[in-house]
Parts: C-alpha cells; sequence; structure tokens
C-alpha cells in the first residue's frame, strides 16, 4: 500500500488554485560562460516578475530541473509558491540527458498534481518548459513518447525552447505531440526577453479558469521559427 503524501503546508496555508511550471533546462557544458550567465540572469527577472504580481505571486508554482553533470537529472528547486520562490544560481558542466530529465519533471508534475487533489486545491494545466542548446546524449526516444501522450492526455502543456544555432530543433519537437511546431527558436542569447514572456504568460494563465483557453503574449520579440 502506498503511503499518503505529506501534507504541503503552503497548500494548506494558501488554498488558491495554481499554476504549475516545471523549468527543464540544458546546464550542460556548451552552455558554459555567457548563456549560463544570461540564463541565471532571466531566472532572477522572473523570480522577481512573478513576486511582483499579486495573483501570479500566489497561485503560480515553480519546479525547476537541471539537466547536465555526469548523466544525470537533478531537481535544483523543487515545488514552491512564486512568493517563496529564490533563483538558483546554475552551473554549467558535463553531459545533456534530456530524457532523464524530462522523466523525472513529469514525476513531479503527477506527484504534485495529487497534493493538489489530497489538499482539495484546483490547478490549470501544468507547464513542462524543456528548454536546450544541443542534442540529447542519453535515450531520450521514450521520455519524448511519455510526454507526448502526457500532452495528448491533457496532462501538460510543453513549450520546448531550442537556444542557439547548434540546438537540436527536430529532437525538441519529438517531445511534443505538434512536433517541430511546438518549438520556439531563441534568437541569439535573448533569454531576457523570453523570460519576460514566460512570466507575462504565467500571469495570464494563472488568472484564467482550470480547463479554459487563454491568449499567450507574442513570442515575436525574441524568438523565430526553426528551419
Amino acid at each position: 500500500m502506498t503511503p499518503p503524501m505529506i501534507p504541503d503546508v503552503q497548500l494548506i496555508d494558501n488554498s488558491e488554485q495554481r499554476t504549475p511550471l516545471a523549468l527543464v533546462l540544458d546546464c550542460s557544458g556548451s552552455m558554459d560562460g555567457a548563456p549560463i550567465d544570461q540564463l541565471n540572469q532571466g531566472l532572477s527577472l522572473l523570480e522577481q516578475e512573478l513576486k511582483g504580481d499579486t495573483i501570479a505571486a500566489k497561485r503560480v508554482r515553480l519546479l525547476v530541473v537541471k539537466i547536465g553533470g555526469n548523466d544525470e537529472a537533478q531537481v535544483v528547486g523543487d515545488w514552491i509558491d512564486a512568493m517563496e520562490f529564490v533563483a538558483p544560481s546554475l552551473q554549467a558542466g558535463g553531459t545533456t540527458p534530456t530524457g532523464l530529465a524530462v522523466d523525472l519533471a513529469l514525476s513531479k508534475i503527477e506527484e504534485e498534481k495529487q497534493r493538489f487533489k489530497q489538499s482539495g486545491v484546483a490547478y490549470t494545466r501544468p507547464w513542462l518548459f524543456l528548454m536546450s542548446d544541443g542534442s540529447p546524449t542519453d535515450d531520450w526516444q521514450g521520455a519524448a513518447e511519455r510526454c507526448r501522450q502526457a500532452e495528448k492526455a491533457n496532462k501538460v502543456a510543453v513549450f520546448p525552447i531550442a537556444v542557439g544555432d547548434e540546438a537540436n530543433s527536430a529532437t525538441l519537437g519529438e517531445f511534443s505531440g505538434k512536433g517541430l511546431l511546438a518549438v520556439k527558436q531563441m534568437r541569439g542569447l535573448k533569454f531576457r526577453e523570453l523570460f519576460l514572456w514566460l512570466s507575462a504568460s504565467m500571469k495570464v494563465v494563472s488568472q484564467s479558469r482550470p480547463g479554459g483557453k487563454v491568449q499567450l503574449p507574442t513570442t515575436d520579440n525574441w524568438s523565430s521559427a526553426p528551419t
């Protein structure tokens, strides 16, 4: 028999509906230098923007999964409300086990949904925000299939982001049922613009009703279609 989950105090103290955001971030060796520095600045900007919005601060829940190290995927920031979120300082190094990271994120999302249900907290569809500047170095195909199926079943919304010219957009597209059409190619290192878009999107989604539809902000100022 599976033991009951430990209740999350934040869900007891704050019964507002939630918008879960799982950030799955490539921190492999190729991200060293300016990319990882600007990624960290982007995370800090996301923290500030969400904390500055009265509704988003209470409703957005964040999880940070790091891709990198010695074929590892690591939770560097477990689920927490935006009002308590502190952006981690990520270091670049190692390989790109994207499959492991996505499987970890999907598992954490399902655990969090169980906590919501246990606490009687409503929630909008979780986002899985997958960012990479290269290609996976593990057996990622199974994880991609599980991710597509989760998206098809409306368990998660997948947002693949390709960073730089070496990013494998075709592979990133395999993690979504929309394929390459789902992938956004970041122009240059526009991490600031990307995270401003992400925070603006979270503000919009956090005010929506579970199961409803919203119009997200345009991505024109930071992305282009991958070719």
